[in-house]
């Protein structure tokens, strides 16, 4: 059989190094078409968000062109694009009506210098550090204050200083209601609904086909409806900033808010476009130096605050941007057109603009979000967080759903579950969280209610056990004893939870360890383990009776090598119930019709009874299939020969492909990895030659995953049927959970 090598010959010359692309090229090819569509998405939602700030609409620009320029020049998020953000429109807002605008220029300017601060002292980062919870949270709250707030404006009225001030002032604006501008409003919002779902076209910005047209029928039919007002001489009417009249704690606290909620918006932004595109990696403090410089210099300019905004960011990567000229053009060009074409801009309408704040403002309540939170418990933090922002204000908001959270962390750490009953003549104390000083009260009284002389059996399911808990625990054993009762407990699970050691399950240590058991002691050793699965199995156990009850009902169908070191439900964190699984050497999977009953069966039944939604081909690694695959050795008719036959069209297919390179180290795979993921790629098309398996493809009821595990670096990846052929899994994962919430 034909065998693989990536290396040349000795005596063929080495192959020359490809050329790099010079970065002129790479500009005028990629960032320059790119800088052009997100200048064309920036424009109208620069102006919405200085609207319904309350600032000047020119102060919306002078943002949007700093923060292009500066914060594109200097951050360190090559695709990250900057400019005026939702996230901070309700912020501004209040520092406008308590402070006006040229002190809120002044409070920006001082909150530049602040983050450049944050920046140089490597601090920065620590903004990640809040809870997913509160800033998803915050933004929430942000968004439904700004929705409610653009209502009136596409109503035809003006906007009220309070989310519960527009709210009490709605009734009165639907009665009141301006016909051209609702019009308008409502128009504007169905455009940014309804085009991204024409196909081929949604690669123009929603919101520029919204407001292009939207602008254009007022204009042609004349509808009479409040429009942009742009100075005549921009730059004549930029205002300066000046130092804020009042206390320099209350000055203080308007520039920490500032700073901090610009900071946390721009890092997450920052973080997620990495996602989007995992060839780059931002320097956070870097990026926290070159936002600290944007916003000092948009606020010595008389501008808005600038962060990084993940609407412009992530339609500059899906624009194709490779570097950071597309976020310094697309600032130049705002900057042309408002000197050049700055009376285009006065033929919008404000309605227009409302919709546009409008729509994004409700997409900032992300329904993904809320059931991730709610899943993960920490839904409470969220509503809090959300309520107390659009309520009480951004900082009293996020105060209180920091004060949530860390609240429920403390009563988690604190918190302990001890219960004895009786079972079969046998006392069973179980213990469950963690076990501090602070539940040794509760502990004793549940352990001296233990009727004397009863034989007791421990079992310890706790994250961490302090010095007085185990000091009760042990003089409550010691007494017992003394008394004429037994007590069975688990003398390690107590030694591993008082050091702090139960990052892993008991039943992981043998195997990860390394251990060996001798061969005439493997009895022993399975029952061993049978008992150590039984001292735990009550965790488990109310699940199981469910599925004993109500049947198996799987949704995927996971096809993998008999290889003893791959663990299906231990690779994709899956549990009892949730795979229909197949082992075979190899993970191959015959052509229909190819008399391999076994593996028809189980597709069929998975398929056609169990209805699964997806079937996923795991190869993996150093896999004993295909290197043996790959030897020149006789057919001797074994059971074993016979089934590596399946495995021929697969070499045949590895030949012809290139080097395959690892995503995560850049190396070429051998010549037996290589043809271990050609196969599964092969694997995945002999499925489609199965009637029920194309049928419910075809209708979009089954999804066929290629998937290929790397045993020495216990990584998985996708695999894919064109080139780059292999992708890491956790950032396609990263990349399509990020669109989604988009």
């Amino acid at each position: 059989m034909p065998t693989m090598s990536s290396s040349s010959s000795p005596h063929s010359p080495p192959n020359p190094p490809p050329l790099a692309t010079p970065l002129w090229r790479t500009v005028l090819r990629h960032d320059l078409p790119a800088s052009l569509v997100v200048f064309l998405i920036a424009i109208p939602l620069s102006l919405g968000i200085a609207a319904a700030s309350g600032a000047p609409l020119i102060a919306g620009l002078v943002a949007a062109v700093v923060g292009g320029v500066v914060a594109g020049a200097f951050g360190g998020s090559p695709l990250q694009v900057s400019g005026p953000a939702a996230g901070l429109t309700v912020v501004v807002a209040g520092l406008v009506g308590q402070y006006g605008w040229a002190a809120t220029a002044g409070i920006t300017c001082a909150a530049g210098l602040l983050q450049i601060l944050l920046g140089v002292t490597r601090i920065g980062r620590l903004a990640l550090s809040l809870s997913p919870a509160v800033v998803h949270g915050m933004l929430a709250g942000i968004g439904v204050t700004i929705a409610v707030q653009q209502l009136h404006v596409v109503l035809g009225g003006r906007a009220q200083s309070s989310l519960l001030a527009n709210l009490a002032g709605l009734p009165e604006q639907l009665v009141a209601h301006h016909a051209g501008s609702v019009g308008v409003g409502v128009l504007t919002v169905l455009i940014l609904l309804g085009w991204p779902r024409i196909p081929r076209v949604k690669v123009i910005p929603a919101p520029l086909v919204a407001v292009v047209t939207v602008t254009a029928l007022t204009a042609v039919f004349m509808v009479d409806v409040t429009r942009v007002n742009l100075p005549g001489s921009p730059l004549a009417e930029l205002v300066f900033p000046a130092i804020p009249a009042g206390g320099p704690l209350e000055i203080a606290t308007a520039v920490l808010t500032v700073a901090l909620v610009a900071s946390v918006e721009s890092l997450l932004s920052a973080v997620a476009v990495d996602k989007l595109h995992p060839g780059k990696r931002s320097d956070l403090d870097r990026e926290l130096i070159g936002q600290g410089a944007a916003n000092a210099i948009s606020g010595a300019l008389g501008g808005m605050p600038v962060t990084g905004v993940i609407v412009r960011s992530s339609t500059n990567v899906a624009a194709g941007a490779r570097t950071r000229a597309s976020a310094i053009l697309h600032g130049l060009w705002i900057a042309a057109f408002v000197l050049a074409a700055g009376a285009l801009l006065e033929l919008i309408p404000m309605a227009a603009l409302a919709g546009v704040l409008l729509v994004t403002g409700l997409r900032l309540v992300q329904l993904a979000h809320i059931r991730t939170l709610r899943r993960h418990d920490e839904l409470l933090v969220y509503v809090v967080t959300a309520a107390g922002v659009a309520v009480l204000g951004l900082a009293e908001g996020v105060l209180a759903g920091l004060v949530l959270a860390i609240g429920r962390v403390l009563y988690r750490l604190a918190r302990a579950t001890v219960t004895a009953s009786e079972e079969d003549g046998v006392w069973i104390v179980r213990i469950r969280g963690t076990l501090v000083f602070l539940g040794v009260a509760s502990l004793v009284r549940t352990l001296r209610a233990i009727p004397v002389g009863a034989p007791v059996r421990v079992k310890l399911h706790v994250d961490h056990l302090d010095h007085a808990a185990f000091e009760a625990i042990e003089d409550w054993r010691r007494g017992h004893l003394a008394r004429g009762g037994t007590v069975e407990l688990n003398r390690a699970a107590f030694r591993a939870a008082l050091h702090g050691d139960t990052t892993r399950p008991g039943w992981l240590t043998p195997w990860q360890q390394g251990q060996v058991v001798p061969a005439p002691d493997q009895r022993v050793s399975m029952l061993a383990g049978i008992r150590e699965f039984e001292d735990s199995a009550d965790l488990i156990r109310p699940m199981m009776a469910r599925l004993a009850a109500d049947g198996q009902r799987p949704t995927q169908l996971f096809i993998t090598c008999a290889d003893s070191r791959i663990v299906p439900n231990m690779i994709t964190t899956t549990g009892p119930g949730d795979q229909f699984c197949v082992r075979n050497v190899g993970n191959l999977v015959p052509p229909y019709g190819s008399n391999s009953n076994s593996v028809d069966a189980a597709v069929e039944y998975a398929v056609s009874a169990l209805g699964v939604a997806s079937i996923v081909v795991c190869g993996h690694s150093h896999c004993g299939a295909t290197n043996a695959a790959l030897e020149s050795v006789a057919d001797d008719g074994s059971g074993l020969r016979t089934w590596l036959r399946h495995l021929e069209p697969s070499i045949r297919r590895a030949v012809a492909l290139p080097d395959i390179v690892d995503p995560a180290t850049g190396g070429i795979l051998s010549p037996a990895d290589k043809l271990s993921v050609a196969n599964v790629a092969l694997q995945l098309e002999n499925l489609r030659s199965f009637g029920c398996v194309r049928e419910a493809e075809e209708s979009g009821r089954l999804e066929l995953i290629g998937l290929w595990f790397d045993i020495g670096a216990a990584a998985a990846r996708l695999v894919l049927d064109r080139e780059p052929y292999l992708v890491r899994a956790d950032e396609e994962l990263a990349t399509a959970t990020t669109r989604a919430d988009l």
